[in-house]
């Protein structure tokens, strides 16, 4: 592609090292790109409020031009100021979920506002806060899960148990909605529709941005739409194997590695 105009780029097992650190070689491209004028955003299962922060974490001067949050279900449009909201589970498919999950006795959270809502809180869900700078309110019953309808419902879970309660969850689910891993313990649930793709084929539109100037880095199933669509789609070599075949390029380094920095710096800049 000759010209890039704007790079999307998912942030756990892509953007971020394992230990979810951004490295400097990372960060001084990140500034090269917006001094170059190029749009850079994030894209994410996290909420647009949370993500909106990560300059700040990231010790970057600049606000990302798009955020898009709980895999596509939120988008912030820097250029705009503008907030948009997509596909979200309805109430009654909520209470089917947490009702035919129930016999795991697992501990669903949903993001509810200015914080999350569990069952109870466990250490996953402490951890959890503490790395989203959110607080847990504690659910009195199911019920108060499907209140209001929301963007997903989240399980963390033992990695021994991961495989056998997504094949249960796929064998439950209507059409309605979709179940998927997006860390090696947990799984989500979100509208059918739900797709970070949507989101940047919004802003896009919005923007008069050809999509061959678009490049989208991702490393997992919740990132394939999003490669798809893009000019290119580029994942690192961690990626899953799934992932890599849909991808136009797998780079032979990981995220461990830099390995959209350097992407980045030999091809773009």
């Amino acid at each position: 592609m000759d010209k890039v105009s704007l790079i999307i780029c998912d942030i756990d097992g892509t953007l971020v090292d394992s230990q979810r650190h951004l490295s400097a070689k990372t960060r001084e491209i990140l500034k090269r790109v917006n001094e170059k004028g190029i749009l850079f955003g994030i894209a994410s299962g996290r909420p647009v409020d949370e993500l909106k922060r990560f300059n700040e974490l990231w010790q970057l001067d600049f606000p990302f031009d798009i955020v898009i949050g709980m895999n596509g279900s939120e988008l912030w449009d820097e250029l705009d100021q503008s907030f948009s909201s997509f596909y979200k589970l309805k109430k009654e498919w909520i209470k089917d979920i947490v009702e035919f999950m129930a016999p795991f006795d697992l501990n669903p959270f949903i993001y509810e506002g200015d914080h999350m809502l569990a069952l109870r809180l466990d250490e996953m869900m402490q951890g959890t806060s503490a790395r989203n700078s959110k607080p847990v309110k504690i659910a009195k019953d199911l019920s108060d899960f499907y209140k209001e309808d929301n963007a997903k419902v989240l399980y963390r879970m033992s990695i021994d148990i991961i495989d056998e309660v997504e094949r249960y969850a796929k064998a439950h689910i209507t059409g309605e909605y979709k179940v998927f891993k997006t860390q090696p313990i947990m799984i989500e649930f979100a509208h059918a529709k739900t797709d970070k793709a949507n989101a940047l084929l919004h802003y896009c539109k919005e923007h008069d941005l050809p999509l061959d100037e678009v490049v989208a880095f991702g490393d997992a199933s919740n990132d394939d739409g999003m490669l798809k669509v893009a000019g290119k789609g580029i994942v690192p070599k961690n990626a899953i194997l799934t992932t890599k075949e849909i991808a136009d390029i797998v780079l032979k380094r990981s995220n461990d590695e830099d390995a959209v920095a350097y992407y980045i710096a030999e091809n773009i800049l």
